[in-house]
């Protein structure tokens, strides 16, 4: 058994710990108030946008007529993975990373044996997981994530879209957590180009087509698709941000929670080993007191 001063040590340094995760759940729920605001409000947006859009292509026919709705034989892609800067937030950036991996042993299995997949990698945290299994990390983009804004996110669509455009990549896929609250975020792989019509409607969406175009439908595609997929991607952000904070939110709730029972199961420790020490005195003293009446 430790001695009484080894688990008042031990006491002393969970409480310490307990403290500090207590404090980085309180910020980190406070950080999550406003992740979570931004998303909710621009989900709305984005989704109404890629209604219009869907609509429009299906009523007009143009999808085959859009350089960003072109299938082609996919010679060379992109992932693009969303992770976060810091740590502490539970599997939230190892189940980034994983997916990464899987996607590279399936789906691009065989361009990934020819270097034929690039990564963009933004989050640090993920960066280093997949260097660390071996992972050739194409670009980063961490600075994104420290002062999340929707002009930084813009010029990467823009990236990657000229990139598209002009048939480097055949095919771009993005790997984020999606919000759904604060303890629940779900893992997505989403298609980002060439766009393709969703497997599922969108929410209220109706099958009435009746549009009054101006100037021409060729304008409208060819600048409705690019806001589109800005805002899509800025959507994307929103939802990881939100994701992380919820994650650490948790891990740091459950954190607090670990450390106080372990707190209790140190006290109780403590107050077995006090006793027994009392006992002990004890029976020295009676047992002295005999001696000296021997």
């Amino acid at each position: 058994m430790a001695s009484l001063k080894e688990i008042r040590t031990r006491i002393s340094s969970v409480q310490g710990t307990r403290q500090i995760t207590s404090a980085m759940k309180m910020v980190a729920a406070a950080k999550l108030r406003k992740a979570q605001d931004a998303i909710i409000q621009m989900r709305p947006y984005a989704n109404k946008l890629s209604e219009i859009l869907l609509n429009l292509t299906r009523s007009l026919d143009t999808t085959k007529d859009t350089v960003f709705s072109t299938q082609r034989e996919v010679k060379r892609a992109l992932i693009l993975a969303i992770s976060s800067n810091k740590g502490l937030c539970g599997a939230f950036n190892s189940n980034i990373s994983k997916k990464v991996i899987a996607l590279l042993n399936t789906d691009y299995h065989n361009l990934h044996e020819h270097e034929k997949v690039e990564i963009f990698s933004i989050g640090k945290k993920g960066t280093e997981q997949l260097k660390n299994k071996g992972i050739k990390i194409t670009e980063t983009h961490h600075e994104i994530l420290d002062n999340l804004s929707y002009d930084p996110i813009k010029a990467l669509a823009k990236q990657i879209m000229k990139a598209f455009e002009r048939e480097y990549y055949d095919e771009v896929k993005i790997i984020y957590n999606q919000f759904r609250n604060a303890a629940i975020h779900d893992l997505i792989v989403e298609q980002y180009l060439p766009v393709i019509e969703p497997e599922e409607p969108f929410a209220g969406q109706q099958n009435h087509f009746d549009f009054i175009l101006e100037p021409t439908k060729n304008d409208i595609i060819r600048k409705l698709i690019p806001k589109s997929l800005k805002i899509q991607l800025y959507k994307s952000f929103l939802d990881s941000v939100a994701s992380e904070h919820g994650a650490r939110m948790t891990a740091m709730h459950k954190a607090t929670d670990n450390a106080t029972e372990m707190i209790k199961s140190l006290q109780l420790e403590y107050n077995k080993a006090r006793q027994a020490a009392i006992t002990k005195e004890i029976l020295e003293i009676v047992g002295g007191a005999e001696a000296l009446k021997g």
